[in-house]
């Protein structure tokens, strides 16, 4: 009895548990199966590559990629699409589409957006991450005269009007020599050599005489025929100074020498003259050259002659300081043309106060000549977009926006740090024009201004 009560006991414990489990697993099924979220809405499947195709089902594009689901909740979170106004030809050939279609060459034609469709006939709105992989890059307009520069080579050559030549006007030797070295720099007044000549002895001693018996007789009042005037003649041919002459009026000894004395400031050029030689009148002695001032003599083309004028400042270089600039002046224009170089001498004046310049040294000559009015408009030549038979400049607007503008170019200027200046008419000073990757925008703008012309067809 005892044993029939426990094993009806235990198949109770174990019906129970069994219908308890049962009742847990089903609470347990019905909440994991409450707390699964709800499956996502797949609204459509875009084109994998970016473009504005897109599918209802599942497919792939032509390189075997799988569309990508665009889910009910992303598109929410999304910002609104753009609106595809055409698709273009991705060679920029002037046909469209208003589907997405391919070329011959199988690339897929490029979308056009309303948002970025231009507002001006040809204008082209690039957005900024575009702007930097092209590298597009913009100057301001500026108002400025062109010059055209001239460029002549020459020689430096002595100053005509600053050389002289040393010579006696009387024969005599060489007593004392003085400056005795070429290359020699002196000073006007400083004595080159002493004389010894006897017919100068002679007139002074004839002009003492004449003065001590006529004690009371002007100087210049001598009679010339006579002994004193004579002598006082002679001496003032052979330019002996009115300080001797006085001298001897006074009674002062008879010099034996004459200090012949430098005319001016330079440098001994040549020297034919040494210690005790003996020389004629009119023999040249000494060549002396001031080279404070020297003469640049060029050549200037016969194409360029009207262009130069005297009075113009020019630009020297010269090879031993290729770091300096030298400045003169254009001085004068030789009247004669050389007929084998076509060719014309032109002299430059330039100061040569440090003696940094010598005379044979080569040297360039550089003119600027003005091309172009004061005052016009001036962009450099990358910014022109020239076809031959049209001219423009793409005009930076701002915020990615391009607008071509015809223009006329009216001079050139030289190259300077590798950009050529061009003067124009059409644009205005503090207007900004494109001077890299014009062409791809200028491309751009051509290919919209086709598509306006075909109407939107």
């Amino acid at each position: 009895m005892k044993i029939s009560s426990v094993l009806l006991l235990l198949v109770g414990v174990v019906v129970g548990g069994a219908a308890s489990y049962g009742w847990f697993a089903h609470q347990a099924t019905a909440v994991a199966h409450n707390e699964q979220p709800a499956a996502r809405k797949i609204l459509y499947y875009r084109n994998p590559m970016g473009l504005a195709d897109k599918s209802p089902v599942p497919k792939k594009d032509s390189m075997g990629m799988d569309y990508i689901p665009v889910y009910a909740d992303e598109a929410q979170a999304q910002p609104a699409e753009r609106k595809v106004l055409y698709y273009r030809n991705p060679m920029g050939q002037p046909d469209k589409s208003p589907v997405p279609k391919k070329d011959s060459m199988g690339m897929d034609y490029i979308p056009v957006y309303a948002d970025a469709a231009p507002t001006e006939q040809g204008a082209v709105s690039i957005d900024a991450t575009r702007r930097q992989n092209l590298g597009v890059t913009s100057v301001m307009v500026k108002m400025a005269s062109l010059n055209r520069q001239i460029k002549a080579v020459g020689m430096f050559a002595v100053d005509e009007r600053r050389q002289y030549t040393i010579t006696s006007k009387l024969d005599g030797w060489v007593d004392k020599l003085y400056v005795n070295a070429t290359g020699q720099m002196v000073k006007a007044g400083q004595p080159l050599f002493e004389l010894y000549s006897p017919e100068l002895i002679v007139a002074q001693q004839e002009y003492r005489i004449a003065r001590q018996s006529q004690p009371n007789v002007d100087a210049d009042k001598l009679s010339p025929a006579g002994l004193g005037g004579a002598a006082l003649t002679r001496l003032r041919y052979w330019d002996i100074p009115d300080s001797a002459i006085r001298r001897l009026a006074d009674g002062g000894e008879v010099k034996r020498t004459l200090a012949l004395q430098a005319p001016s400031n330079g440098i001994v050029m040549t020297k034919n003259i040494t210690q005790g030689m003996k020389f004629s009148a009119g023999d040249a002695l000494y060549q002396i050259a001031d080279l404070s001032q020297l003469w640049l003599l060029v050549e200037v083309f016969e194409q360029d002659l009207a262009a130069v004028q005297v009075g113009q400042t020019v630009q020297v270089k010269v090879n031993a300081y290729p770091a300096e600039t030298f400045t003169g002046k254009l001085a004068f224009i030789y009247p004669t043309m050389n007929a084998e170089t076509r060719t014309v001498q032109v002299r430059i004046e330039l100061d040569n106060q440090q003696g940094k310049l010598k005379p044979g040294m080569y040297a360039e000559a550089r003119l600027q000549v003005p091309i172009s009015a004061q005052g016009q408009p001036v962009i450099p030549e990358s910014a022109l977009i020239d076809s031959g038979h049209r001219q423009v400049v793409l005009i930076d607007q701002g915020n990615g926006k391009y607008v071509p503008r015809k223009v006329q170019v009216l001079a050139r200027g030289e190259v300077q740090n590798g950009e050529r200046q061009i003067a124009v008419s059409g644009v205005q000073a503090g207007e900004k024009v494109v001077t890299q990757a014009n062409f791809l925008i200028d491309s751009e703008s051509n290919l919209q201004a086709a598509f306006s012309s075909m109407g939107g067809q």
